[in-house]
């Protein structure tokens, strides 16, 4: 990260034709466009189930490992350590793999008054079994959350638009382990440890930016209390890693980017009118679906999907949670997917499935980064 006290923020997005499909970057980085240096974060949406058998988000974190560590002369671990990588499975509908590269460096020009995109890294350390989901993990996210906002010059917690967590979850292998040291964990369903991982990640993200008081957080608190949430986290668990990597948006007056993120909070999985308000509060102000200059202007659209607990949106049945054939969770990226496709009029969005405490029961999240309005 430039230790300059002006900054610019890029943000890049790639259509992959695989999950390993490193050559759209690796094009970038030798023309010259990126300086692999200054990646901070990539997030990547991958074509697989989105589920604890989906090895297409670790596929894709090696290859984009390998990728960088020929570019910077050091080891994939150096990568690791200085790039956070978010790969999130499920292209479910139509939306289209791809991934967003992230990077910070000097700016050339001082900032101005008016706050523009800002990033800010941290990682946790690897937790043991026995400490996902509960407070251990929603302490240590909370303190992660906090590194990454200083490390960007994020003012407060009302300049943060979107906090994107990758966090691990329970194999059985790792359940085995924490019995055998006469330890006990969240939940012996390896399936719904992604659940709990993502729910407390989120909830260390509520505690930081004020969203929930700590005394109303405990263990048992974790995918129970779904009053409880975030309006501003997107967690994703996956089998590649053992410890929580946080990327912070938001805006600052310390940077001098050509982007800024608004964000807003979708009530169910339909609410277009939050869709459309974070859009227009990034300056797009769409009146119906986005025109090509405004497709162009918008960067990334970063948004959360879950079914409802009830089983209901609006009142209205549906079966999402009642399939036996096709995961709950990858019903809801579709239908999210196809409502954000229609007003953004693209569909490489990052739409993330499984939200617990990521926004009210059914809803979630809805970010958007665009190029901020041309003067004159």
């Amino acid at each position: 990260m430039p230790t300059d006290a002006t900054r610019i923020c890029r943000v890049f997005r790639l259509a992959t034709a695989h999950p390993a499909d490193v050559a759209p970057l690796q094009a970038l980085i030798a023309a010259g466009t990126i300086d692999p240096r200054a990646i901070r974060a990539i997030f990547g949406k991958t074509e697989g189930n989105g589920c604890v058998n989906d090895f297409t988000r670790a596929y894709a974190v090696q290859a984009l490992q390998a990728a960088l560590a020929a570019s910077l002369g050091c080891s994939t671990e150096e990568v690791g350590r200085r790039v956070a990588m978010v790969m999130s499975g499920g292209t479910e509908g139509g939306l289209s793999p791809h991934i967003l590269v992230f990077t910070a460096e000097s700016a050339p020009l001082p900032a101005g008054p008016a706050k523009r995109l800002a990033i800010g890294t941290a990682f946790t350390r690897d937790f043991l079994p026995e400490e996902l989901g509960r407070m251990a993990q929603i302490e240590a996210t909370a303190e992660a959350v906090a590194a990454a906002m200083r490390q960007a010059a994020i003012a407060g917690p009302e300049d943060v638009h979107y906090v994107q967590i990758k966090c691990p979850l329970l194999t059985g292998e790792r359940i085995a382990a924490a019995l055998a040291r006469g330890r006990t964990v969240a939940t012996t369903d390896t399936y719904k440890s992604m659940g709990y991982s993502r729910g407390a990640s989120a909830l260390g993200v509520a505690l930081a930016l004020q969203e929930v008081p700590r005394i109303a957080l405990s263990d048992g608190a974790v995918c129970q209390r779904l009053d409880l949430w975030s309006g501003r986290a997107s967690t994703s668990a996956g089998i590649e890693l053992l410890n929580n990597e946080v990327i912070v948006l938001g805006n600052s007056a310390a940077w001098a980017s050509e982007a800024v993120i608004a964000h807003g909070v979708m009530q169910d999985a339909i609410d277009l009118h939050a869709a459309i308000g974070a859009l227009t509060e990034a300056g797009l102000r769409p009146n119906g679906q986005l025109t090509g200059t405004q497709r162009e202007d918008l960067l990334a659209v970063l948004a959360k999907a879950d079914p409802s607990t009830t089983g209901q949106i609006r009142g209205a049945r549906n079966i999402m949670l009642d399939d036996s054939d096709i995961n709950a969770t990858r019903h809801a990226r579709a239908l999210v997917g196809g409502v954000l496709a229609a007003v953004a009029g693209r569909t490489d969005l990052f739409v993330s499935g499984g939200a617990e405490h990521q926004g009210p029961d059914g809803g979630g999240v809805i970010a958007a980064i665009a190029r901020a309005p041309r003067e004159g």
